[in-house]
């Protein structure tokens, strides 16, 4: 299935190729709308000179120095509203898939016995709480057709099918608004 979360053609491209600009996506998704944070991977790669195409190394990103790594994230436009701190989140997840996962994103899913663990490892990843995790076990098994058993349940309401709560809902520019409707429903809700 092709992921259309960013709305920009060659982001979107990275994002269905590479897992590792997936979940940097995933984790830049805070405090900033889908398509910027999901962009973000994209912008990471030509700034750090790789062909898009080619994707991201997380050896790379972990090594990168720290002050650099965030003044490249800086440049305009920035890839987030908080360059400097979603740098080092970046850098950290990058050396933590590095470290136990050999530099493969993909390995943190490819083997599990069923969704139990799976969000348990995504819980694991620096910068993932609950919800995040459970978001993106969702976009797992909704966009890219990873599904352990009992995946739906532990990505909790965002596995729930015919729903539009998160990216892992989104297919186009319309579940895009239909999602950015749920939210703001959600955030009213929580209000009253």
């Amino acid at each position: 299935m092709r992921i259309q979360v960013a709305q920009q053609p060659e982001a979107d491209d990275l994002l269905g190729r590479d897992p590792l600009a997936l979940l940097i996506g995933m984790l830049l998704d805070q405090q900033v709308p889908m398509e910027w944070a999901f962009t973000g991977p994209h912008t990471i790669a030509v700034r750090l000179g790789r062909d898009p195409i080619a994707g991201l190394d997380a050896h790379e990103i972990a090594a990168y120095d720290p002050e650099s790594f965030a003044a490249l994230l800086a440049e305009k436009p920035a890839v987030h509203r908080y360059p400097a701190s979603m740098a080092g989140r970046v850098q950290r997840l990058a050396a933590y898939v590095a470290d136990h996962y050999g530099g493969k994103a993909e390995a943190i899913w490819a083997d599990v016995a069923d969704g139990r663990e799976l969000l348990g490892r995504l819980l694991a990843l620096p910068g993932f709480g609950r919800q995040k995790a459970q978001i993106f076990l969702a976009l797992l098994g909704k966009r890219l057709g990873v599904r352990p058993p009992g995946w739906r349940e532990a990505a909790g309401p965002y596995g729930e099918e015919g729903v539009h709560r998160s990216v892992a809902d989104v297919v186009d520019a319309e579940s895009l608004a239909k999602v950015r409707e749920s939210k703001r429903e959600a955030k009213r809700a929580v209000r009253k």
